[in-house]
């Protein structure tokens, strides 16, 4: 548990360098600790630590976490199908990974049925990987004129960014730049649920470089935790 701990200390350190490096604060950077195949006492030793936030890949994770989990933002980012929503929809503060219409619709629904506004950031895959999901970058504004027209529980946060793994994170940065320019574009658009604030980019391999390309929000797992036992899936 004490790799934990000197691990925060190590990340929240490199992103306080590189935003300050960017003529930011690492204030304006918000780090969400992925706590996939992690227990329940891992993760309460990161909370100790101060970590506020709290990312899950799988909604059963969530489901079989969340009791023994102290107080913490909950957030949804790994690929979500729509007949698991109602599973997570009032223990969640944001999902990440909204990629199609459909999907939006059935988070509009049950946060209706629950009385809450529901947080979503939309998920841009603009390397065109055909083994991430997401949309392009030019189909996500159609998808967010249309939850904007009919999703009245939903309120637009942002965009999300998955970019291809390279061994170099410098060679992968145009995928994250090229979010960037929309998120920039998006953010002008004046709408009552559209309120961006999150551009989440970067991972534990990248998110140094996603944090110079203009991400805000940075998804880190194995960098906090360690390397991942994948047996425990």
């Amino acid at each position: 548990m004490e790799d934990i701990r000197g691990n925060l200390i190590r990340i929240k350190r490199q992103i306080k360098e590189t935003a300050e490096s960017c003529g930011r604060t690492a204030e304006d950077v918000l780090l969400v600790a992925v706590s996939k195949t992690r227990t329940p006492e891992e993760i309460n030793t990161a909370i100790d630590a101060g970590v506020t936030d709290i990312g899950e890949n799988k909604v059963q994770e969530i489901m079989d976490k969340y009791d023994n989990v102290k107080p913490v933002k909950w957030h949804m980012i790994g690929h979500l199908q729509t007949n698991k929503v109602k599973y997570i929809i009032d223990k969640v503060s944001m999902i990440h990974s909204v990629d199609s219409y459909k999907l939006a619709a059935e988070i509009n629904k049950r946060a209706a049925a629950h009385g809450i506004d529901m947080d979503i950031l939309i998920q841009v895959n603009s390397a065109r990987e055909e083994s991430k999901f997401g949309v392009t970058t030019g189909e996500s504004e159609q998808l967010i004129k249309d939850i904007l027209q009919s999703c009245e529980n939903i309120r637009i946060r942002g965009l999300m960014c998955i970019a291809p793994y390279a061994d170099d994170p410098e060679d992968i940065k145009i995928y994250f730049e090229q979010v960037k320019k929309q998120y920039d574009q998006f953010s002008r658009i004046e709408h009552p649920r559209l309120d961006f604030r999150y551009l989440s980019m970067g991972m534990s391999h990248d998110f140094p470089v996603a944090i110079e390309a203009g991400s805000n929000l940075v998804r880190v797992g194995s960098a906090i935790f360690g390397e991942r036992d994948y047996s425990k899936i």
